[in-house]
C-alpha cells in the first residue's frame, strides 16, 4: 500500500480540524483576568503569591512512552521553535500582551508556531508529491510551506498589534478629554482614571483598568502608570500614562497637558489622513496606467513603420 493515502488522509484530518477551530474557536482562560487578584488575596492570607501546582510546569506521568520520548520529543520541539522564533521569552510575552491575547504563553504561542509551520509543510509536501512526483520538489515545497507557515503567525500576531495600536490611537482623544473633565473638577489623577474605567470600555480603558489593578496589588500609582507606558504599543498612550505617573508624583497641570496631547493626536492623525488620501489616489491611477498606457503606444507605434519606410 502507498504512502499517499495516508499523507492525503493526514491533510484532510487537519483540514478539518483547522476548519472546526476557526468556526469554533477554543474559550478564553480565565486565570490571567483572576491572576492579580489571587495574589493580593493570597498575600493577605500570608501565603506565597503562586500555588505550588502553578509553580510545577511539568508533572512525571506514570505511563512508560511519555516517560522515555516525551522529554526528548519536547527539548527537540523547544529548539525547534527557539530557532523559528529568535526573540526571547519576555519580548514575545510583551508582544503578545500588546495584542491583548492574555491567554497564551510564549511556549504555548511557541508551539501553535511550530504546528502551524508543520501544517503549512505536510500541505505543500502533499500537493508536490501529488503534481509533481519528484522527491527533490517535494522536499523543497516542505521547506517552503514550513517557512511560509512560521512567517505567517509571526505576522498575523504584528498585524494584531498594530490593530490595536490603530484602536487605541482612535479611543485615546476622548479619554484624554474625559480624563481632563474629571481633573478640572477637583478629582486626582487616579480618581480621574477610576470613574473613567468604571463607565467607559475599550482598548485605552482596558489599559487604565491594569494600572488600577497593579495599584491594588500594592505597585505605587507612579510605577503603575509607567509600566502601562512601557506595555502600551502606542507611543501616544504611552505619552499620556508618562504625564500621568508626572502628575501623581509632582502634581502638573494634567489638564492642560491632557489636553495637548488631544490636539497633537487629532493633528497627528489629520496628517495620515492626508497621506492614506494620497496614496488611495496613486493606487487609483495604477490601473488606468497600466490598462491605456500599452494602448496608447500602440497607437503610437503603428504608423511608424509606413513614416520609416515610405509605405503608404
Amino acid at each position: 500500500m502507498s504512502l499517499l493515502p495516508f499523507l492525503a488522509a493526514g491533510a484532510v484530518g487537519a483540514g478539518t480540524a483547522g476548519v472546526v477551530g476557526m468556526c469554533r474557536p477554543p474559550t478564553r482562560r480565565l486565570a490571567p483576568r483572576v491572576h492579580p487578584y489571587a495574589v493580593v488575596a493570597r498575600s493577605a492570607l500570608g501565603h506565597a503569591p503562586e500555588p505550588l501546582a502553578a509553580r510545577e510546569p511539568h508533572r512525571v506521568t506514570d505511563a512508560t512512552l511519555p516517560r522515555l520520548f516525551g522529554p526528548a520529543l519536547h527539548a527537540g520541539a523547544k529548539r525547534l521553535s527557539n530557532a523559528i522564533e529568535s526573540r526571547g521569552d519576555e519580548h514575545l510575552e510583551r508582544l503578545l500582551r500588546q495584542a491583548a491575547i492574555d491567554d497564551l504563553t510564549p511556549e504555548r504561542y511557541r508551539v501553535q508556531q511550530l504546528a502551524h509551520a508543520a501544517v503549512f509543510a505536510m500541505l505543500a509536501a502533499i500537493v508536490a508529491a501529488v503534481t509533481l512526483r519528484s522527491p527533490l520538489i517535494v522536499l523543497v515545497g516542505g521547506l517552503a510551506g514550513f517557512v511560509y507557515g512560521a512567517s505567517r503567525s509571526r505576522a498575523r500576531l504584528e498585524r494584531t498589534i498594530a490593530a490595536r495600536a490603530a484602536r487605541i490611537r482612535l479611543e485615546l482623544y476622548t479619554v484624554n478629554h474625559l480624563l481632563a473633565m474629571q481633573v478640572r473638577t477637583g478629582s486626582g489623577a487616579m480618581q480621574a482614571v477610576q470613574r473613567v474605567v468604571e463607565r467607559g470600555r475599550g482598548a485605552v480603558v482596558q489599559e487604565l483598568s491594569d494600572v488600577l489593578t497593579w495599584t491594588r496589588s500594592g505597585l505605587g500609582e507612579a510605577e503603575a502608570f509607567r509600566r502601562a507606558a512601557e506595555l502600551t504599543p502606542e507611543p501616544s498612550a504611552a505619552r499620556t500614562y508618562q504625564l500621568l505617573a508626572a502628575g501623581v508624583e509632582r502634581g502638573v497641570d494634567l489638564g492642560g497637558g491632557l489636553l495637548a496631547l488631544s490636539s497633537d493626536i487629532r493633528d497627528s492623525r489629520r496628517e495620515q489622513m492626508h497621506k492614506d488620501a494620497v496614496r488611495r489616489r496613486a493606487a487609483m491611477l495604477v490601473p488606468t496606467i497600466a490598462i491605456l498606457a500599452p494602448i496608447m503606444l500602440l497607437f503610437i507605434a503603428a504608423p511608424l513603420p509606413s513614416i520609416v519606410l515610405g509605405h503608404h
